[in-house]
């Protein structure tokens, strides 16, 4: 037994001073420090995701080749590599060999098991600009860019900009008129899968997060977040045009389409032209009702 435990002893004998993390092989303790540095020199050329390991970037192209040739039997859905595959099966097995000692939670993938535990440790990297405290330092690190005030990505659709490259291009997608993500409670389709898995938090009627003003509540931390703004009377958003205020920056960037002149909704009904997708809507449900008479 004492030889067992030499050997393991061994087997772990580097370890990372950022997260406790061990290993037995000096290369792989290496490859692990790259992901305390924040560098990430491999970006993926097709939505500008960024990466620490080649490998990992060479393992990500395979999302936009469209090869998905892994199907699950059990539901149909498909996936680009082997593993995210065989982790997907374990979701209908039910089987969760993984359980934290510290709160109980169990978890079929050792992979989102190890990231909970981080949970636990109490170690947090916090951004000086703001306070905000991340549990990765490539998290902090992708943080710290939105205090840049660089955003160099701009939607030629709406005028949207983002900090990031990726952000950006699934942004885009919401123009592009594809919509694969489906809801099985309603039948409303997304564009990204984030959208649907949002949007699913309505039909399951939780809401967790309440405004301590009036009580209100929300399913997502954003919405409450938001809503706070009208407690507190905060306008930030100040359009260079005629001087109006708004809470929310995409009420500034839809109204900026008043000034710019850009109409580029059309009602095949009438012919009629609008600068938003909430006026052509309203717009086109009166037409309709007005053609039914």
């Amino acid at each position: 037994m004492e030889v067992v435990k030499e050997e393991a002893d061994v087997k772990l004998r580097f370890t990372c001073d950022e997260c406790g993390k061990q290993f037995g092989h000096k290369s792989h303790f290496t490859r692990h420090l790259l992901s305390h540095s924040g560098v990430k020199e491999f970006e993926c050329s097709e939505c500008g995701k960024q990466f620490i390991h080649k490998s990992s970037l060479t393992h990500h192209s395979l999302i936009h080749s469209g090869v998905k040739k892994f199907e699950c039997e059990e539901c149909g859905k498909q996936f680009n590599h082997k593993t995210h595959f065989t982790r997907h099966q374990l979701t209908h097995s039910g089987v969760k060999e993984f359980t934290c000692d510290e709160c109980g939670r169990q978890f079929n993938d050792k992979s989102n098991f190890n990231r909970h535990l981080i949970s636990h440790t109490g170690v947090r990297f916090e951004c000086y600009e703001c306070g905000k405290h991340f549990m990765h330092q490539s998290s902090l690190s992708h943080h710290s860019l939105t205090h840049s005030g660089v955003k160099k990505f701009e939607c030629n659709e709406c005028f949207k900009q983002f900090i990031h490259k990726s952000h950006f291009t699934q942004h885009l997608l919401t123009h592009s008129g594809v919509k694969e993500y489906k809801c099985d409670q309603c039948g409303k389709l997304f564009a990204r899968k984030d959208g649907l898995n949002r949007h699913l938090l309505v039909h399951s009627g939780v809401k967790e997060f309440k405004c301590d003003e009036c009580g209100k509540e929300f399913s997502h931390k954003n919405h409450l977040t938001q809503h706070e703004l009208i407690h507190k009377g905060v306008k930030d958003h100040k359009c260079d045009e005629c001087g109006k205020r708004f809470r929310h920056k995409v009420s500034l960037t839809q109204h900026a389409l008043i000034h710019a002149g850009v109409k580029k909704f059309k009602c095949d009904e009438c012919g009629r032209a609008f600068r938003t997708k909430t006026e052509i809507t309203r717009h086109v449900a009166k037409c309709l009702e007005l053609s039914s008479q």
